[in-house]
């Protein structure tokens, strides 16, 4: 499928994630030129490489901290040499502190508002204005299931992940008009090292093997995931390339669920 993004420049943020460099790999896969961005250099680093073993794209890097607004600006002024960001897939984030909620410190909701929410505001400070200008661009965050179903142990990163989505509903009814067309993609459990530590927590708590872990955490946890499994990066990749392209045309401030079913409303 051509998603008429040949030559377009998308800057994808949390780019040393799985799903960051997933959908960096669907991107380029049709023709997208990339400039990827995280804290970790290093780990950047191996993304651009697998990116260009795999692609043959030789995408440009940068590390940046989301959380200061002078280094979203450093990503755009770079990107600008070679034309501006046309794409802007913000896939960074944290899953912060858990615990009861009311014990939890303000510095744990703090620290999940400011990378999970804000720096997703930031990002669209620094990029949307261009593609206003330009009349094209799009944006896509990735939020979580958590924005619209609730767990009571991860009371920080619900929050954020709500904001996020109301952020996008939002903001995209100002931009669309001027071309930019903003939304969101919410995976559920999917096959990160974020969910590979917390099962490995769990298959050591209940002194089980990791796959039982797996398996009981669908069965408890997540009931109504039908698929019975845990999502693949090149999965939300999927969806999220599409809604980067020309073909996404008519979309406007959705919120895409890329969760096997696990969350069983209705409503967005």
């Amino acid at each position: 499928m051509d998603l008429q993004i040949k030559g377009k420049t998308a800057l994808i943020t949390g780019a040393a994630g799985e799903i960051g460099l997933a959908t960096a790999m669907a991107l380029a896969a049709d023709g997208a030129e990339l400039f990827l961005t995280d804290t970790d250099e290093d780990a950047l680093d191996t993304s651009a490489a697998e990116v260009a073993d795999q692609t043959g794209v030789r995408a440009t890097t940068m590390v940046a901290d989301l959380t200061k607004q002078a280094d979203a600006a450093a990503l755009v002024e770079k990107a600008n040499v070679s034309g501006g960001i046309d794409i802007c897939v913000h896939a960074a984030g944290i899953t912060g502190a858990k615990g009861d909620p009311l014990e939890l410190s303000d510095g744990d909701y703090e620290e999940a508002w400011a990378i999970d929410f804000m720096s997703a505001v930031r990002i669209a400070r620094a990029v949307v204005p261009g593609m206003a200008d330009k009349g094209w661009g799009r944006v896509v965050y990735v939020a979580s299931e958590n924005a619209v179903q609730s767990y009571a142990d991860e009371m920080p990163y619900n929050v954020a992940k709500a904001a996020l989505v109301n952020f996008t509903k939002g903001t995209a009814q100002v931009y669309a008009p001027r071309g930019v067309l903003m939304n969101v993609v919410s995976p559920a459990f999917i096959e990160t090292d974020m969910t590979d530590q917390m099962m490995e927590a769990r298959a050591e708590d209940l002194g089980v093997e990791f796959d039982e872990a797996v398996s009981s955490f669908l069965d408890e946890e997540r009931p109504h995931l039908v698929l019975e499994r845990r999502g693949r990066p090149a999965e939300v990749a999927a969806v999220i390339a599409f809604l980067c392209s020309d073909l996404a045309s008519f979309v406007v401030g959705s919120n895409y669920r890329v969760d096997g079913g696990a969350v069983l409303a209705m409503n967005t």
